[in-house]
């Protein structure tokens, strides 16, 4: 399990393309056959993906967690980005389609994932500590609540897929859900915001062959990422996360910090924007 210490803002000002990548950027997480996770200091969120074959893959074990099992102080949101396949959890087996999601609480011993008749099932997890235990919780995408938001004029018209959250699946802290655009629109979360009270983490996906061009760091000192399919950005706190695509996209957003509150944040005025 790779370990992420993030910079302070003004270190983030100066660094090079490639200094960002390597702090804010994480590529190569679906790999066949694995389970490749990345520890991060941010609220100590743990991002990775499992991406099975013809042999069940397990949640990893790994020194840095300081604990016996995985969710023995955490929990975990996992979402499905590919075709068909399932999580078993405890004994039970849980399908999941495309973009639907499982929750799954503190002190789950046995989680692991398996592959469907396709073959294409590709699992995106994030997971955040935990004080209580909340039980595990299958979220489908045809139920999830969707709230439009956004202008066709200014490209930026999208729904968001809200699955845990503190009005639906309930979790200690964290939130997660997905985000996706209408026909002709390619820009996310702009105006952008920020929220000092907790971290974000973007998983980028269904780009196809394009790219998404992520904007983040303080709002009057822009950086920006390029991004491609399957790609993960860390947001800290003090940096807005937007981004524009050349093409169709989708994303993952996931957070934990001191609150599950959506609309806790603080808005970046676009005429303030450097």
């Amino acid at each position: 399990m790779k370990l992420h210490y993030f910079p302070t803002p003004a270190q983030a000002n100066v660094m090079s393309t490639e200094e960002l990548r390597a702090h804010f950027h994480i590529g190569g997480l679906f790999q066949p056959g694995k389970v490749l996770a990345h520890y991060t200091d941010l609220d100590r969120m743990i991002v990775g993906a499992a991406l099975p074959t013809t042999a069940p893959l397990g949640l990893p074990h790994d020194k840095e967690l300081g604990t016996s099992f995985f969710l023995e102080r955490r929990e975990i949101g996992i979402l499905n980005v590919g075709a068909p396949g399932s999580v078993k959890v405890g004994g039970t087996k849980y399908e999941l389609g495309t973009l639907d999601c499982v929750y799954v609480g503190l002190g789950e011993k046995d989680v692991t994932f398996e592959n469907g008749a396709s073959g294409q099932a590709a699992f995106y997890f994030i997971s955040t500590p935990a004080h209580a235990k909340y039980p595990t919780t299958v979220v489908r995408k045809a139920d999830v609540s969707s709230d439009p938001i956004g202008d066709v004029t200014k490209a930026n018209r999208r729904r968001i897929l809200k699955y845990i959250h503190i009005d639906g699946v309930k979790s200690c802290q964290l939130v997660m859900g997905c985000t996706e655009f209408e026909p002709g629109s390619v820009w996310n979360t702009m105006p952008p915001h920020v929220h000092s009270r907790r971290t974000e983490i973007y998983l980028y996906f269904d780009v196809a062959d394009q790219m998404v061009v992520h904007l983040m760091g303080e709002p009057q000192k822009t950086r920006h990422i390029i991004m491609r399919d399957r790609e993960v950005v860390l947001s800290p706190a003090w940096s807005i996360h937007s981004g524009v695509g050349t093409g169709s996209y989708r994303f993952v957003w996931a957070m934990g910090g001191d609150n599950q509150v959506f609309s806790d944040m603080d808005a970046c005025p676009i005429a303030e924007l450097k």
